[in-house]
């Protein structure tokens, strides 16, 4: 068995999803972890006693196994969480996503735009991106050998990962983010209005 091995085994056995793992030359193993699919849709996310766990469960493994490494970090995968396979793509399909391609294309080797599947093709290797190059809407048709690197575009939601896409974005673009209107100040002694429905709270020092 190999470390890559033992390290997808334990990880998918204590019921997380392995999203990476690398080993540098200096001896440092390093794993992304993440939620299942269904856990992380309903809001989980990766916390510290998560990493822990795995950390601990890797450590007791590759001892057994006698698998020779420096140092070990487990670690989650961010709100840009890299795409490293087939399933990841099925997984956040629909999703707007970065992606650096091997060789360039028309001039360009990085792509940013909404993944889908080609509608064409049955291989789980064959995707498309959809994207706006600011005259009209674009797809792009890669396979995953074609790709150097695959990042989801953080979506910032108090619910965590998932987060609904601003109003005004477009396949390709960044949410506009609109100015917070800051009230007038008001006069000393002038009556403080309250929200229909909404008690008056008053806390604080009296000066």
């Amino acid at each position: 068995m190999s470390w890559q091995t033992a390290v997808e085994t334990t990880v998918t056995g204590l019921g997380y999803e392995l999203v990476d793992c690398e080993r540098s030359a200096g001896g440092l193993l390093r794993v992304t972890i993440d939620k299942l699919a269904s856990e992380a849709a309903a809001g989980e996310l990766i916390t510290v006693d998560d990493c822990e766990k795995v950390t601990r469960q890797l450590q007791y493994v590759l001892e057994v196994e006698a698998f020779d490494y420096a140092r070990l970090e487990v670690s989650s995968p961010g709100l840009d969480r890299p795409l490293k396979n087939a399933a990841h793509y099925v997984r956040f399909a629909g999703q707007e996503i970065d992606i650096t391609l091997k060789l360039p294309f028309q001039g360009r080797k990085k792509y940013r735009g909404v993944v889908g599947a080609q509608p064409e093709s049955t291989s789980d290797q064959a995707w498309r991106l959809v994207f706006d190059d600011g005259t009209a809407e674009q797809a792009l048709d890669f396979t995953l050998d074609e790709v150097r690197e695959a990042r989801l575009v953080p979506a910032f939601s108090f619910k965590g990962r998932g987060g609904e896409p601003a109003p005004d974005r477009k396949p390709g673009q960044r949410g506009v983010i609109k100015p917070k209107k800051v009230p007038a100040k008001k006069q000393a002694g002038e009556p403080t209005e309250v929200a229909p429905g909404q008690d008056k709270v008053d806390g604080g020092l009296k000066q």
